[in-house]
């Protein structure tokens, strides 16, 4: 069991020109989520494959909450 990777909060939420990562408490990106602000002028086929930019942000924010959601409950 100690050789299980931690990711220790707390979870934070950077924002770059074309995405939003989540790092952990020691500066480990865990995920990015990439966004697109341009959507409107690429038609409707396209657009579909990409979040918008407030999108992306609600979604990395939520994924860097998981470590309070998480918490076990101290007795």
């Amino acid at each position: 069991m100690d050789n299980l990777r931690r990711f220790p909060a707390p979870w934070t939420v950077e924002e770059e020109q074309e995405c939003f990562r989540v790092k952990d408490g020691n500066g480990f990106t865990l995920c990015c989520i990439l966004h697109r602000e341009d959507l409107h002028s690429w038609g409707y086929q396209y657009a579909g494959n990409y979040l918008s930019r407030d999108e992306a942000r609600r979604i990395a924010k939520a994924i860097s909450r998981l470590p309070e959601l998480l918490k076990r409950p101290q007795y």
